[in-house]
């Protein structure tokens, strides 16, 4: 089973649940970190054994003495990824997809593909739990393909219950990394900003017709917008984090309060059995 934990933006606890979930699994579990371009899950896991894999993505290279002048490469790619300018076609990495369409399409054999890393897998060990941190190289336009990478199953795997820490925010690499999930966790902060993201998340997980439920984070004894928003909506609660400064501690120094608190032991195995019969399964 594939629980995805996301917020509408980021500093909202999403990471927080998604890591102390995976540490209280009754089995072997897997923590993958879709958040490439901020990852901090393996701040708290500090997996040993870390094996490292290069993701890359194809780039098209143009053979200016092959090329004819045809523009068809250019009217094909939709991202606009190509154009024609004096008598050379000029390809805008940054924007480029890595469809491959342009080198099909090429009549005279003027294009060809060169490999470009943008990035990297982490892969270690942390307890029972396998840690899976994607890593986007600073000033790469899309984490896309190391997302989709990280999601990629091995045989290892199988039979894990598995926590996906996707990004922050409703667009494409979060839509990414949700698409496989069989559950949704939606974490939500006690303010009227905390709403708006909470909405944003909302209607991203209705869209893709997931399960869901939410978890409201930094709870006090006071008025709660978002709380109020899923009682409107009739989004199921889950259950309530306080805003209890022991919690912040741990967390602040980078450790895993199921780990060091029997009393968040026991409550994040509390919530990961909601979770579970909420999802209506099991590892």
């Amino acid at each position: 089973m594939r629980v995805a934990v996301l917020s509408g933006k980021g500093g909202t606890g999403k990471t927080l649940v998604a890591v102390n979930l995976a540490a209280v699994a009754p089995t072997p579990a897997l923590y993958i970190d879709c958040d490439v371009e901020e990852p901090n899950g393996h701040l708290f896991f500090k997996p040993e054994n870390v094996r490292k894999t290069e993701i890359g993505i194809k780039i098209p290279v143009v053979h200016g003495d092959k090329c004819t002048g045809c523009r068809q490469c250019v009217d094909f790619c939709q991202f606009n990824a190509l154009a024609y300018i004096k008598d050379h076609p000029l390809v805008f990495e940054e924007i480029c997809h890595s469809c491959g369409g342009c080198v099909l399409i090429c009549p005279g054999s003027a294009l060809t593909e060169k490999e470009k890393v943008i990035g990297e897998v982490q892969m270690g060990r942390s307890g029972r739990v396998t840690v899976k941190t994607g890593i986007l190289n600073p000033g790469e336009a899309s984490g896309i393909p190391i997302i989709k990478q990280l999601l990629t199953a091995c045989p290892a795997e199988a039979g894990h219950l598995t926590f996906i820490d996707c990004p922050p925010g409703s667009a494409c690499p979060v839509m990414e990394s949700i698409k496989e999930a069989d559950y949704c966790l939606l974490v939500a902060e006690p303010t009227l900003f905390g709403v708006h993201n909470l909405k944003m998340v909302y209607e991203l997980v209705k869209l893709f017709n997931k399960p869901f439920g939410a978890i409201l984070n930094k709870c006090l004894d006071k008025a709660n917008p978002a709380e109020e928003f899923c009682i409107d909506q009739g989004i199921p609660i889950l259950d309530r984090i306080p805003f209890d400064q022991e919690l912040g501690r741990l967390n602040g120094d980078g450790l895993i309060a199921a780990r060091e608190s029997e009393h968040y032991q026991e409550f994040f195995a509390a919530l990961l059995a909601t979770v579970l019969k909420e999802a209506g399964g099991a590892p």
